[in-house]
């Protein structure tokens, strides 16, 4: 099991004997275990864009919201209403 991230919050508390019977593994890593200099991470970013831009990688955007209303957007997170990406568009455009 991996956990990247804290968007959801802290996991629970999870005793160690549970994963030992089952030769489970835990792993928790940050990005600079993987990406420790700016020029890493800028060659590590233009992959990513690269791959949006042919195809190879979709970005799915679950819920949109003009940039007036990101309060709105904000709250709406904060009560588990949205789901997935969340974009917020300027205004006009």
């Amino acid at each position: 099991m991996v956990n990247f991230g804290q968007s959801s919050g802290t996991p629970d508390p999870l005793p160690l004997s549970a994963l030992a019977a089952k030769a489970l593994y835990l792993t928790r890593p940050g990005l600079m275990q993987y990406i420790a200099t700016r020029d890493e991470l800028l060659e590590a970013a233009g992959e990513v864009f690269t791959n949006v831009a042919s195809g190879v990688l979709r970005v799915r955007v679950n819920h949109t919201y003009p940039l007036s209303q990101a309060a709105q957007a904000h709250a709406d997170l904060e009560s588990r209403k949205t789901s997935g990406s969340v974009l917020l568009i300027p205004d006009g455009n």
